[in-house]
């Protein structure tokens, strides 16, 4: 079983943690993860858009010009939208972009975007993460000596850490995230997966018992 390396907040190492893509998803779906993200982006719009109708644009109701002997073609208002000024023929109206897919559809891709990080060696694994208060210096001293300076990095916690997410909200391209609270948007918008050993192994844990409560539930149909 492939090990990683587990290193301390000065980047030397500490140990190994066996952990293969398998752990987290069999096999990794490209369009479940692709109908995962466009989901998650499209529920990030605010869909406050709006443009005016001929109705809803300012204009006399007079007809511009009388209706013959002017060799030009009838017209009866100058809020036409094919008139300058005038209304979209196609107005666009405000509306939600939002849906949902399903839960358990959802948590697979979760849970293969994990996998993705494993088997493309983008998951750095550090013993703790934890500070007494916010400490933005020191945040951005153990990314640097964990060699993800630079790059898009997410960091995930076992559960909410407040002085961790302080620490690092000020550092460009960094984010900070609860396991519990990661999703497949959020893993493959990063480009490295910082990640505690405390919360890859509740990670494992929650893998490990969908898989075994899909097991189960093929056992009974």
């Amino acid at each position: 079983m492939p090990k990683l390396t587990v290193h301390d907040r000065k980047g030397a190492k500490v140990g190994t943690y066996s952990v293969e893509p398998e752990d987290f998803a069999r096999s990794i779906n490209k369009q479940l993860l692709h109908d995962a993200v466009v989901m998650y982006q499209a529920n990030l719009r605010q869909g406050t858009h709006k443009t005016k109708s001929r109705g809803e644009v300012a204009g006399s109701t007079k007809k511009m010009y009388r209706q013959k002997g002017t060799g030009n073609a009838r017209a009866g208002s100058k809020r036409s939208g094919i008139r300058r000024g005038g209304g979209h023929i196609f107005a666009i109206k405000p509306r939600d972009y939002s849906y949902r897919m399903p839960r358990k559809a959802l948590q697979l891709a979760t849970r293969m975007a994990l996998a993705s990080k494993v088997a493309d060696d983008e998951m750095v694994i550090v013993d703790d993460l934890a500070f007494d208060a916010p400490k933005t210096r020191e945040m951005a001293s153990i990314l640097r000596h964990l060699g993800v300076e630079g790059d898009s990095i997410l960091v995930a916690t076992d559960g909410l850490s407040p002085n961790v997410y302080k620490s690092a909200r000020n550092i460009q391209r960094v984010s900070v995230s609860p396991a519990s609270d990661l999703n497949a948007l959020s893993l493959l918008s990063a480009k490295r997966l910082v990640v505690t050993k405390s919360a890859l192994d509740k990670l494992k844990e929650s893998a490990a018992q969908h898989k075994k409560n899909g097991a189960a539930s093929e056992a009974s149909a």
